[in-house]
């Protein structure tokens, strides 16, 4: 038998350690984010999204939708927002009488925690409750447009960096709600907000004439009063001022949705 030279065994065992190197190299991932980045390349961003999936965020305050008109009759949502997020949604506004007064009671309560739950319009309709569920989620989108609208408070600007940081936010404005029809004359009222809260309220249209006078005169610094101290419009009425007490809630709950809260 004839031997091998141990020249050539060293020759090719050098080679079989060679192409082994060259295996395990071309095993080895190209890439990675972490030697991406190192090299001076951008390593794959990370998915992020705002908490209301990218679009504007909503302004902290009291909000009311418009009224969705149903089959049955009409649905109103109001929004309570803190922190940018829904804390509390009622129906001020729901469909009425018979079989309604039921399936108001039953789906309403679900459909507020829903909103609260979802933190926007995208959610079920109630079994039973079509019409409802329907209506509710329309005012529901209004109201959220409503807040997104008016955006959350303002950072303070270079010209009011003496003042903490905090001048922007506690700037007081002036707004005044849209006029509310009563049966003996229209009621306007104008709020002052500062800081996210009514320092001040006053009614700048009151029902005039005869025993009105003596009716204004009475209620409206009673009224003037209870929304600032309830910081929104759900107030009490004025015994014996009912229609003047319905008008100045009507419109104060304007003036605060304007005012974003």
């Amino acid at each position: 038998m004839k031997k091998s030279h141990p020249v050539r065994r060293v020759v090719l065992a050098t080679a079989a350690t060679v192409s082994g190197i060259v295996l395990l190299l071309s095993l080895k991932p190209a890439s990675d984010p972490g030697s991406a980045a190192a090299a001076g390349g951008a390593a794959p961003p990370a998915a992020a999204q705002s908490p209301q999936g990218g679009v504007q965020p909503i302004g902290n305050g009291t909000v009311t939708g418009d009224a969705a008109r149903t089959q049955y009759g009409a649905v109103q949502v109001r929004l309570t927002v803190s922190g940018g997020k829904i804390t509390k949604a009622e129906a001020v506004q729901a469909p009425k009488g018979g079989q309604s007064d039921q399936i108001t009671s039953r789906s309403v309560p679900r459909l507020n925690r829903a909103a609260v739950a979802a933190q926007s319009a995208e959610i079920d309709a109630v079994s039973g409750a079509t019409y409802t569920s329907s209506g509710y989620r329309k005012s529901l989108q209004s109201a959220l447009d409503k807040a997104r609208a008016a955006g959350p408070a303002e950072s303070s600007g270079p010209g009011n960096a003496g003042n903490g940081g905090n001048a922007g936010s506690a700037q007081a404005r002036t707004v005044t709600g849209d006029v509310a029809q009563t049966q003996y004359g229209p009621v306007q009222v104008r709020i002052t907000v500062s800081g996210g809260k009514i320092t001040k309220a006053e009614a700048v249209q009151t029902p005039e004439g005869g025993r009105s006078d003596q009716i204004t005169s009475d209620a409206v610094p009673k009224l003037n009063r209870a929304a600032v101290a309830a910081g929104d419009a759900e107030i009490d009425a004025v015994s014996g001022a009912t229609y003047t007490s319905a008008g100045y809630e009507q419109s104060l709950q304007s003036a605060l949705d304007k005012a974003g809260g």
